[in-house]
């Protein structure tokens, strides 16, 4: 089970909200070259407020990611994209449900 994650928060600039979705649908390739993040999303919360939600194993991980390119990258696009400094939030995982694996992924034959 995953124990920590983050939880980070963006306000795009007025006139930036395409910008900003295609800055964060960008970031997908580098999220999954990360050995350690086991998932990772962003979502639009609302017309000019996005978010990013990433899991992982244990406290190596989440510092790997916080200092990996996606965080270089939203650093550095941040003055030109945001209204304000992304709101970064290391978080605690009480409980979780995960979908388990199935077919061919879990050694299974149809």
């Amino acid at each position: 089970m995953d124990r920590v994650a983050i939880w980070a928060v963006v306000e795009s600039k007025p006139g930036k909200e395409n910008e900003v979705e295609a800055f964060l649908k960008s970031a997908q390739p580098l999220a999954e070259r990360e050995v350690e993040t086991t998932s990772w999303y962003a979502v639009k919360i609302g017309p000019a407020k996005f978010g990013i939600f990433d899991t992982f194993p244990g406290e190596k991980g989440r510092d790997s990611h916080l200092s990996g390119d996606i965080a270089k990258a939203l650093m550095a696009k941040a003055p030109e994209l945001f209204s304000k400094a992304p709101e970064i939030n290391k978080l605690d995982i009480l409980a979780s449900k995960t979908p388990k694996a199935t077919g061919a992924a879990a050694g299974h034959r149809d």
